[in-house]
């Protein structure tokens, strides 16, 4: 099955130390040339992408705050996919101090080794939230909300099938994202476990990691796995 569409991760992922190469940029521009769809996951608040990545627009959606954010850059249009959090609970964490403290519309953010102050709270008041690390930061979300969610809202609005999905990520946040696409990929700088998550391993870090790929995409190198087809062959087997 031909690829469709690329589904990255920010931050060491597309860019490195917050930012991203010309290089890396004018990939993405020929991916996108070449009809593809091209689709941001992040974890990151949709402002602080707009700030340090000027050329949003380049996608043709934009997932925030670890899947809790859907953003059309062209027409300017965002949806909350959850809830905002609880203000009773982000006051109970200004109190118990926790530090630094960055409320999304829905994501909580903080550093570790704060999550033991966050999931006694969570426990205190008995709420449905989850912590999700990446690599040293520390997010909060409602249960069940994750980039694999968000790409899903994504597709949804665009019409594809993950099938055709090819996703790049490097950190603990993006293994349900991974799995999830028609083909996982795992940076070099990647942690150890969502290289083996990954149906491929790229031989560069970070945003040459995305070109490699982007250039395997466009001479036809990657083929994505039809899902659907192996699940229901996995179907069959267990129903057996």
């Amino acid at each position: 099955m031909d690829v469709t569409a690329l589904a990255t991760d920010y931050d060491e992922t597309l860019a490195e130390e917050g930012l991203v190469s010309a290089k890396t940029l004018t990939a993405l521009r020929k991916l996108k040339d070449s009809g593809r769809r091209l689709i941001l996951v992040s974890g990151r608040q949709l402002a602080d992408l707009e700030k340090v990545f000027p050329d949003l627009d380049i996608f043709d959606r934009v997932v925030a705050e670890n899947g809790a954010v859907l953003h059309d850059p062209t027409t300017g249009q965002k949806r909350l996919l959850a809830p905002p959090p609880p203000s009773t609970f982000v006051e109970a964490l200004k109190k118990r101090g926790v530090d630094p403290l960055l409320v999304g519309q829905t994501v909580i953010g903080t550093l570790v080794p704060n999550e033991m102050i966050v999931l006694d709270e969570i426990r205190r008041q008995g709420l449905e939230l989850e912590i999700i690390f990446n690599k040293g930061a520390v997010m909060v979300l409602p249960s069940g909300i994750n980039k694999a969610t968000g790409l899903m809202a994504a597709l949804d609005d665009l019409g594809l099938s993950v099938d055709g999905v090819v996703a790049v990520g490097d950190a603990e946040n993006d293994h349900d994202f991974l799995r999830k696409a028609g083909f996982g990929v795992a940076v070099a700088n990647a942690l150890p476990s969502l290289k083996k998550t990954a149906d491929r391993v790229t031989l560069a870090p970070a945003g040459d990691g995305v070109v490699e790929i982007i250039d395997d995409i466009l001479r036809g190198d990657i083929a994505v796995m039809d899902t659907s087809k192996t699940d229901a062959a996995i179907g069959s087997v267990v129903l057996g």
